[in-house]
């Protein structure tokens, strides 16, 4: 293959709704460019994308597919991505490295929830966004009402470049009002004639096309005073006002096609080589360091890796997006993130499992490689001379947590081992292990994307796992001051143990002075200060060791002793076993023995005080509070409102963004689980939200209670 030059680059991404034909239609413009010479077929499982094992199970998208076609004598890279919302970090990656994103609208199905959902990433990355309405040959169509639901969602902004004559079963015409022309398929697809636009079909035409020419001609100022001039513009004007509009978001085009018979895909493709930018005209990935990026194919090459996969009797593919220079097959790259030096040891072009070798590749060119030793998503490699580190894919974060157990103890490496894989080729599956929680926590996109964990672990692994309900991270602190002893004495031959401490504790509160006079039970009890020592918790809050022995009742050796007996059940709160925390504590007295007391001795007596003390300090569980933020549709408001309330959600606010209604609130985590099933059920799936940590807030008495109770059942079967 040859190599081609910045200018013949076209980069596109492939998004829309699950079942949009998104495949069908990638497919198609392959064997349009001459890439395949037989169209595969979904049902069939011989398509070039979605030939993954559990894509033929599934029988729809799970990774982005990385291909190529030509038109034009342009070379047209494709990332063809999964439509279900739970693999939305393929479209984030994919939409990072193209120019322009092709929207596959299910026409008589309209705009669906995952259109729109996919249609905001287009909106963060600056990209442009043409709106192809494919299956025009399925029953139930309704091109005039589709148009109409586009607009409603993205605004004036959808412009219709071609339309349907005949939309429905019997479809095979399309008037182009660029071109000016009726494309007229065959019986079953294939080369369209082109003909003049038809009597009855003229008046609408020239309308859309007058349309067309002020939506150009508004993008460009030169371009407004032609078309006030001439009062049109040539097709080549239009083109270039076109263009303009895409790449500044100005402007949405419509094109129609029936991808599963390859009707309209022949056109759809010239207008991408024709008109959407290239590497050199698109909004590109920015360099983070500062520095210039130089132009040419002579500059020093660099690239950015935005997808890796694995493959049977391959290996490792890694993928990547040249972004400046030449790349060429045996060049020593450097890695940005640590230094390392790593070797391009083969060039290929992808199409599906397809791969071509070639000797190197120019800026703005979408290539993989194998063998890479130390690369992963997100590496910036570039020549020694460059040192480029180009702005990072950002991931969506997870909506969705469980904890991941294997069935079998002995598997427990294997399984951390095996996700490690599933991380590199899909970055928005993440996980943890939570000493606090004694589990492994896996955050993810959904129930879909967890059921397709589960496939790998079956299937490829070979390892039984299990999902469970994670726990809570709770924290316990105290509501008030109180005072405990503890005596800690044994004696068993020998040498014994002895030790004794008394101690006052209270809340911390940030701000709020030591107290010096304190009265208990009656009793007014003097405490002189003697050190403070102040330890910020790994967990959150703080805890105040005060140290008030006075004639020393207790040697000041033993003193760190007692402070790691208190910050052991700080660790494994009296309540709970939950952390404890934002405690101030004053050990004021105790005695010791001149043979027996040790540090052992001391560090119980010390465990067990704070114990005593804390459950007389009216304890208190408190439960992390997360920041939501819900965007719902209007009429869907009021059930997503009462569903919160079911969760005792605290409303913060509301307000209207897009022709979306959303909601502010702060919601216990507790009650965040399995919210995405929950809101997606209630919005017919266009329901979005995100959450943020925010702190930590008391339970109500009958959640506590009910901890209390359930922890006490757990330490009985102990």
């Amino acid at each position: 293959m040859k190599v081609y030059k910045t200018d013949q680059i076209r980069n596109i991404a492939l998004i829309g709704n699950a079942g949009s034909g998104k495949t069908t239609l990638a497919e198609a413009m392959l064997f349009e460019g001459g890439v395949i010479n037989r169209r595969g077929e979904v049902t069939a499982k011989n398509t070039v994308s979605d030939y993954q094992p559990i894509e033929q199970d599934y029988g729809n998208s799970v990774f982005s597919t990385v291909l190529h076609t030509f038109s034009n004598d342009k070379k047209i890279n494709i990332i063809d991505t999964p439509g279900m919302d739970d693999f939305r970090g393929s479209v984030v990656s994919a939409l990072h490295v193209v120019g322009s994103a092709l929207v596959t609208v299910n026409t008589p199905h309209g705009i669906e929830a995952g259109t729109e959902s996919v249609c905001r990433y287009t909106e963060q990355a600056k990209k442009p966004m043409i709106l192809v309405f494919n299956q025009l040959d399925h029953e139930n169509v309704n091109f005039e009402q589709t148009v109409d639901q586009a607009k409603s969602i993205f605004g004036k902004k959808v412009t219709i470049v071609q339309y349907p004559v005949n939309a429905g079963p019997g479809f095979d015409s399309i008037i182009d009002v660029l071109k000016m022309k009726l494309y007229k398929y065959p019986a079953g697809g294939g080369k369209p004639e082109v003909l003049d636009i038809p009597d009855d079909e003229q008046e609408r035409a020239d309308e859309l096309h007058n349309e067309l020419v002020e939506m150009a001609a508004e993008n460009d100022e030169a371009l407004m005073e032609l078309y006030f001039e001439k009062g049109s513009l040539s097709e080549d004007e239009m083109r270039q006002g076109i263009k303009l509009g895409m790449i500044d978001r100005s402007l949405f085009p419509i094109f129609c096609t029936g991808a599963k018979h390859n009707m309209g895909v022949g056109r759809l493709l010239e207008f991408v080589a024709n008109i959407t930018p290239s590497p050199a005209e698109a909004v590109e990935v920015p360099e983070i360091t500062g520095k210039v990026v130089k132009k040419g194919e002579d500059a020093p090459a660099s690239l950015i890796v935005f997808k890796t996969t694995i493959e049977q009797h391959v290996g490792e593919i890694t993928y990547f997006k040249v972004m400046s220079g030449t790349v060429k097959e045996g060049m020593d790259l450097i890695i940005a993130k640590n230094g390392n030096k790593e070797r391009i040891s083969q060039l290929f072009v992808s199409a599906g499992k397809s791969r071509t070798k070639v000797d190197a590749m120019v800026a703005g060119d979408i290539g993989a490689t194998v063998k890479m030793k130390d690369v992963d998503v997100n590496n910036t490699l570039s020549e020694k001379s460059a040192g480029y580190k180009f702005a990072e894919i950002v991931f969506p974060t997870s909506r969705h947590t469980v904890a991941l157990k294997a069935v079998n103890e002995a598997d427990d490496e294997k399984v951390s081992e095996s996700f490690q894989k599933l991380h590199d080729q899909d970055p928005t599956y993440l996980v943890e292990y939570s000493k606090e929680l004694k589990q492994m926590l896996v955050h993810c996109q959904g129930e879909y994307h967890l059921n397709t964990l589960k496939w790998f672990y079956t299937n490829e692994f070979k390892i039984d796992i299990e999902f469970l309900k994670p726990k809570i991270p709770y924290r316990e602190t105290i509501t008030k001051m109180a005072q405990a002893d503890y005596r800690h004495k044994k004696q068993s031959g020998g040498a014994g143990q002895f030790g004794e401490v008394h101690m006052i504790i209270e809340p911390y509160i940030e701000g709020v002075d030591p107290k010096t006079v304190v009265t208990l039970n009656g009793k007014e009890q003097k405490l002189s200060i003697r050190d403070t020592q102040e330890y910020p918790l790994s967990w959150g809050g703080k805890l105040l060791f005060h140290n008030c022995i006075v004639g020393g009742s207790i040697d000041g050796r033993f003193l760190p002793a007692i402070l790691k007996g208190i910050m052991e059940k700080m660790e494994e709160g009296p309540l709970t076993g939950s952390y404890a925390r934002d405690i101030r504590v004053y050990v004021y007295d105790g005695k010791m023995h001149p043979v027996d007391s040790n540090e052992i001795s001391f560090k119980l007596a010390g465990r067990n005080a704070f114990s005593k003390a804390f459950k007389d300090a009216g304890p208190k569980i408190l439960e992390p509070i997360y920041n939501l933020e819900v965007s719902v549709q209007s009429d869907r408001m009021g059930d997503v409102m009462s569903d919160l309330q079911g969760r005792r959600a605290l409303i913060m606010g509301m307000g209207s963004e897009k022709g979306f209604e959303k909601i502010n609130a702060k919601v216990p985590l507790k009650e965040m689980y399995k919210y995405i099933t929950a809101l997606s059920s209630i919005t017919q799936g266009r329901g979005i939200f995100s959450i943020a940590f925010d702190g930590y807030e008391k339970v109500p008495q009958e959640v506590q209670d009910e901890l209390l109770a359930t922890y006490a059942a757990e330490q009985e079967e102990d």
